[in-house]
């Protein structure tokens, strides 16, 4: 982290975000399955209201979380039931689908590229670009993530450089790299978040 604070603040603007919030405390885990499952149940829900539904959808499975071939074995209503709407049931259950007939695998992802990670991921039905950015940077960790299509970071970027209309994803893509964030992106996204003092937001 160290190395990637001497380096962003090069760019002055980082510089003064740098001076006034702490340092990230990223906290990479492993369990990419259980993390895939939340970030569907959470899109477009307040932090609350998903983790309300994620308790219930447990509940469903006896409390446990459970595994893809639980997730088939339940019908479309009963996922529902626990406050699901119909897509994500159908997305849930598309991602179980896929991890049992290997065409999604988690025991690579660490050899992967962003872009390889990203490719792969957004083949299930549910999971955008957004939501794998959010994968790469707070599940595995990784430095080097721009969030350019995040509606946070487009505020922030606009703010804090003085556009004079709302960044576009490749406003925010060319800032990055006329300030040379690379490749610490994933550092510089979370001082804009701070800026605004917001969570990502899709």
């Amino acid at each position: 982290m160290d190395s990637a604070l001497t380096h962003l603040r090069g760019d002055p603007v980082m510089g003064g975000l740098i001076k006034v919030y702490p340092p990230p405390n990223f906290q990479p885990h492993t369990n990419y399955y259980h993390e895939l499952i939340d970030s569907i149940i959470s899109q477009q829900l307040s932090v609350k209201a998903a983790r309300t539904i994620e308790e219930r959808f447990k509940d469903l499975f006896g409390g446990n979380f459970p595994s893809p071939e639980q997730i088939l074995e339940k019908d479309i209503e009963e996922l529902r039931s626990v406050g699901l709407s119909r897509p994500k049931a159908g997305y849930i259950q598309d991602l179980a689908r896929k991890i049992l007939d290997g065409s999604v695998q988690f025991n690579h992802l660490d050899s992967l590229s962003n872009e390889e990670i990203i490719k792969e991921l957004t083949a299930v039905k549910g999971i955008g670009e957004w939501t794998v950015h959010m994968f790469l940077m707070f599940c595995m960790g990784r430095m080097d993530v721009l969030a350019h299509g995040d509606l946070g970071i487009r505020n922030g970027v606009t703010k804090l450089y003085g556009l004079n209309r709302t960044a576009t994803p490749d406003d925010v893509k060319e800032i990055a790299n006329k300030h040379s964030w690379h490749p610490y992106e994933t550092v510089a996204c979370w001082y804009v978040w701070q800026s605004l003092d917001n969570t990502p937001k899709d």
